[in-house]
């Protein structure tokens, strides 16, 4: 007990020292992700909004990509739902609520249900939709942007969201090597037969097929347009199809919109001028707002969080959120502990104990008294609160893991930190040699390094896991990264462990799952990949749910992979959501995926702004505001 209270007076230390900014509690990678709170450290003084036409925000730093095709990130999707429109939409609607609605379709239409079960879907588009550059925007630019975004071409992160369209298997399929597409010429089943008319097959119907019209990958481009590669990083080469044009990008401290007077709903957009303000300072972004000159924040100082709760009340705002903030193991960290002996499978099952182990050394109640400070809550699952689960009624991760006593994958409860601090030593002492008296393990192999993108928040919540690796002897040094750089590093495999954060792309537990199969572009644990791609490991039993799959010891790519395309695939609710179950358990039976919390959304908005919406997979929205 003793060892443990003094773990926590060492991350009570560090944080009175080092959490002096943002617990950046809203997203920050994608998925919707999170967007990160990163960028360019800017001392940026804006001038105040005089009148209703125009609005300061601040939402993060420099964007990764604004490219609809390769944007992975919340800050980048905010930014395209405002340049971009596709055949849906949010909307919010006078109660409050938030529903899908047509955008550049004239309606949703129910799909068409073909003999082998496919299901077709017939668009029309609205009449005189126009780029902003006054060409005609016609069916054909959705078919070759979709074929864009789906293909190994471009390869961009979200590729696998066209999965469920007819024709993407075929695009992907690989010889034995799996080093050589074999089907370079495949294309999506979706066709323009004429400028307003698209048809879409999907291989299956799912719940979620119009939440996925309305989100980013979906949307529209031009062929000449993207024929420029940097097409996306200027104004006078960026042609969208929304509600507002780019107007200008002052790189690393503010992007300009202006509304779009070829978008053909103009006349209900409210704002004309939208300046996006870059920065990672939770201090400099609360001083600006304070000053009066951004009318929107989207981070606040973790030390300021009690006097803007306060002196703020009606502009201090906590908007739920549908995801996750968690700690990501790489794959190929090699934790074993020197001369072990232990190869393949053996080995992966220890390294997994051992990241499990680590793992519940983490006080998440801390984390989310101390840090956050926003209502978030201890997570003990990787599916976030907020997605129910087959009946409509539990949530999701109230059904996950396997206990009788706790909720989830291990116990998160206060009273459970000393007994999981214990289990964690006794499992470790597996593998290292303990100290008794001073509580120390000794001979931990290595010197691990936690990646985190430029934030107080993720400084202060890195500062603390060091802090308790450190207190039982374990060294973790901490690399800061700006945001796109951060992204691409994590991307790419080339760190040990790393912050990370995941937001719902829509509402349905498989957006948390699908991004884990060994080609995602958001696969960034690296599972199924280099050693681990040959590591048989995982098992599963899909005959209760109607399949003849069974696996004993696969691989990767022979267990996840399977079971995630059967889950799309699959049309009975009830044996769905028990196989998406069966998938986070083979998540986090790895130790890869080490959930710290569930996000909840604290921004600031001046009171004199009306019209403003956030949604829970961490949008936000401005063009319908105004100002008093």
């Amino acid at each position: 007990m003793k060892k443990f209270l003094a773990i926590l007076l060492a991350g009570a230390m560090v944080l009175s020292l080092a959490a002096c900014g943002s617990s950046d509690s809203g997203s920050t990678d994608t998925g919707a992700a999170d967007a990160g709170s990163a960028a360019a450290d800017t001392d940026i003084s804006a001038p105040a909004a005089t009148d209703g036409s125009s609005i300061n925000v601040c939402i993060a730093s420099e964007p990764d990509t604004i490219d609809p095709a390769l944007n992975s990130a919340v800050d980048g999707a905010t930014l395209i739902i405002h340049l971009f429109s596709g055949l849906a939409k949010w909307e919010q609607t006078a109660s409050g609520a938030l529903e899908i609605a047509p955008d550049c379709a004239e309606e949703l239409v129910d799909g068409v249900e073909n003999a082998d079960g496919s299901v077709t879907y017939t668009y029309t588009l609205r009449e005189g939709l126009i780029w902003s550059d006054g060409e005609p925007l016609t069916a054909s630019d959705f078919v070759f942007a979709w074929n864009r975004a789906a293909g190994p071409e471009l390869s961009g992160d979200y590729n696998y969201m066209f999965e469920i369209v007819d024709g993407y298997a075929e695009m992907w399929e690989t010889d034995e090597s799996g080093e050589e597409f074999v089907n370079p010429d495949a294309v999506l089943n979706v066709e323009a037969p004429d400028d307003r008319t698209l048809v879409v097959t999907i291989e299956n119907a799912v719940p979620y097929w119009n939440e996925l019209l309305a989100f980013p990958t979906y949307f529209p481009v031009r062929e000449d347009v993207v024929a420029d590669e940097s097409w996306a990083t200027s104004p006078s080469t960026f042609v969208c199809n929304g509600a507002y044009t780019m107007a200008s990008w002052d790189h690393n401290s503010l992007i300009t919109l202006a509304k779009n007077e070829n978008y053909l709903d103009a006349a209900d957009i409210t704002m004309d001028t939208i300046n996006f303000y870059l920065s990672d300072d939770a201090n400099n972004m609360l001083t600006n707002f304070e000053n009066g000159d951004w009318q929107f924040i989207d981070d606040i100082p973790t030390n300021e969080m009690s006097r803007v709760q306060t002196q703020y009340p009606d502009e201090y705002v906590v908007g739920g959120q549908m995801g996750t903030y968690y700690v990501i193991w790489n794959t190929a960290t090699d934790i074993l502990p020197a001369g072990s002996g232990l190869t393949g499978a053996e080995a992966e099952a220890a390294r997994e104990e051992i990241r499990n182990a680590i793992s519940l050394l983490f006080d998440r109640n801390y984390i989310v008294e101390e840090i956050g400070q926003a209502g978030q809550l201890p997570a003990s699952s990787f599916v976030a609160l907020g997605l129910l689960d087959a009946n409509g009624i539990d949530q999701f991760y109230e059904n996950a893991g396997h206990s009788d006593e706790y909720v989830g994958y291990y116990d998160t409860s206060a009273d459970a930190m000393q007994s999981n601090f214990d289990e964690a030593i006794a499992t470790l002492s597996q593998y290292y040699t303990y100290d008794e008296a001073s509580g120390q393990f000794t001979d931990f192999p290595m010197s691990l390094t936690y990646l985190y993108n430029t934030s107080e928040g993720h400084k202060a919540i890195g500062e603390y896991l060091q802090a308790a690796l450190a207190g039982v002897g374990i060294t973790m040094q901490l690399e800061n990264q700006e945001w796109a750089t951060f992204l691409n590093t994590r991307k790419e495999g080339d760190y040990d462990i790393a912050r990370n954060g995941w937001l719902g792309d829509y509402n349905d537990p498989i957006s948390f799952l699908d991004m884990w199969t060994t080609n995602s572009g958001n696969n960034d644990a690296q599972f199924g990949r280099g050693d681990h791609a040959s590591v048989a490991n995982y098992s599963m039993d899909l005959t209760p749910y109607g399949y003849d799959i069974t696996v004993e010891n696969g691989t990767w790519a022979e267990t996840y992979d399977v079971l995630i395309a059967t889950i799309k695939s699959c049309t009975d609710n009830d044996a769905r959501y028990a196989m998406m179950h069966i998938a986070e358990d083979l998540l986090m039976q790895t130790g890869c995926i080490c959930p710290l919390y569930y996000y909840t959304d604290p921004y600031m908005v001046d009171s004199s702004v009306q019209g403003f919406f956030a949604s829970p997979l961490g949008y936000k929205y401005f063009m319908y505001c105004t100002i008093g």
